[in-house]
């Protein structure tokens, strides 16, 4: 019962709005069938299947809200969650940022599920497992994995007649390969909406490659280096730059959006003239949801286009306050790329830094977006277009502005945790210190 069709979830969604009593209601039920596998020291530990299926009404009166979920569907217990969230919204204070529900809206319908991902099974995903742990088995490495897949359902309705519904399948994949004497370690992530273009072998050989060439990492000194950025550490930074694109940050001067003395950057050029960010909940490698929380279509939108900021997100509130169309944030990103490979990236680099991933990455200064972590899962130096060994991992100090200022080459675009983002050489990234994390 957890994924119901369009009009099955209609169907419930009009029984909950005719039994809400209070001026306005916003509705929305949400579907999951979920599976599993984790593996660790080369042997399978975890795996399952989670089925949910919830509904969560939210009801007004005036400027005051209240809000009730429940997992049972017979009339008498969605009767009875309505009736809370309606005593609730009585005892709540008014909420001076209240928006009033949407009318009905037009979407576009989502490309976002894949029968075949629906149709996974606990063997196939016992045979990733295997296709990770054999071949590293083979090599005196440990595998560490997590294979996770899903198909959901979102549907919406409120009282003003509105109605969205989205399917959607993903599938995600992570595994650490580390070597047994200890000092070699590599990482590979991959996911899809569609099962069939996930390749479980060569995700994994990736990662023995990593971590046996990462074995004996060298010393060498903190600094500002060329480096090259995997898709998957590049969005580590950029990730962080994107979710502080939002209007009101910028307009209450909280932001890098916002301009010392009043105003925002909207309109300037922040970065290189190669970087151009937007989202498209319709591309075919990004396939996505077409509506937001709120019931506002997620329409196609440039975000940063050669160098310039050319829109920031817009909650429902603040556009109002602006006299401007609300824009939300979309949930996806897509960073336009070159059309070099990691291969030729290498070639192409007289002396610099591999790195694999980057992680524990934490806010300096929002305002200038620097942010501070460390290097992992196999970092390398380069020499003369190749690489000459592996090297131990850095604590960094850097804000993807700057990173992006000093951007030299870009390479191709890679799907990483639902976004498409490019590897990409930069000059002058700033190591700050060592550590003996492998």
């Amino acid at each position: 019962m957890s994924i119901l069709t369009k009009e099955a979830a209609r169907s419930i969604l009009e029984k909950v709005v005719s039994f809400v009593k209070a001026d306005e209601c916003s509705v929305t039920l949400n579907g999951t069938n979920e599976g599993n596998v984790r593996y660790a020291r080369n042997t399978i530990n975890t795996s399952g299947l989670n089925s949910t299926l919830t509904l969560n009404i939210q009801v007004s009166f005036g400027k005051k809200t209240g809000t009730a979920a429940i997992n049972e569907f017979d009339d008498a217990s969605l009767q009875k969650a309505v009736r809370r969230a309606e005593e609730l919204a009585q005892l709540s204070p008014e909420n001076p940022e209240y928006m009033s529900v949407l009318p009905p809206q037009n979407y576009v319908e989502s490309k976002g599920y894949f029968q075949s991902t629906a149709d996974i099974t606990p063997e196939y995903r016992a045979e990733v497992a295997a296709a990770s742990i054999l071949p590293a088995s083979e090599k005196d490495i440990t595998a560490a994995g997590f294979f996770n897949d899903v198909v959901s359902f979102d549907a919406l309705m409120n009282s003003k007649g509105l109605f969205a519904y989205n399917i959607n399948s993903n599938l995600d994949f992570t595994v650490t390969m580390r070597t047994n004497d200890g000092t070699g370690s590599g990482w590979a992530t991959r996911d899809f909406n569609d099962v069939n273009r996930f390749d479980v072998k060569e995700a994994s050989n990736i990662a023995i490659e990593k971590a046996l060439l990462s074995r004996t990492p060298k010393a060498i000194e903190p600094g500002k280096y060329t480096v090259i950025l995997e898709p998957a550490a590049a969005l580590g930074l950029l990730g962080p730059m994107l979710f502080s694109m939002g209007a009101r940050q910028a307009d209450e001067g909280r932001s890098f959006l916002a301009q010392k003395g009043g105003g925002t950057k909207l309109g300037e050029k922040i970065v290189d003239e190669r970087v151009t960010i937007y989202s498209d909940s319709l591309h075919p490698d990004l396939p996505s949801n077409t509506w937001s929380n709120d019931g506002l279509p997620i329409n196609p939108s440039t975000w940063v286009e050669n160098g310039v900021v050319k829109n920031m997100f817009y909650t429902r509130y603040w556009a109002e306050q602006k006299g401007v169309a609300p824009m939300p944030f979309p949930g996806a990103a897509i960073m336009m790329g070159g059309d070099a490979s990691l291969a030729e990236l290498i070639k192409n680099t007289q002396k610099g830094v591999l790195v694999t991933n980057l992680w524990y990455i934490r806010s300096v200064d929002p305002q200038t977006l620097l942010y501070t972590g460390l290097t992992r899962d196999g970092t390398f130096y380069i020499e003369n277009g190749q690489i000459q060994y592996p090297i131990k991992n850095f604590r960094f100090n850097e804000s993807p502005i700057i990173m992006l200022n000093n951007l030299e080459e870009l390479g191709k675009q890679q799907r990483v945790n639902g976004n498409l983002i490019p590897s990409m050489r930069i000059r002058d990234f700033t190591f700050t210190s060592l550590s003996d994390a492998v």
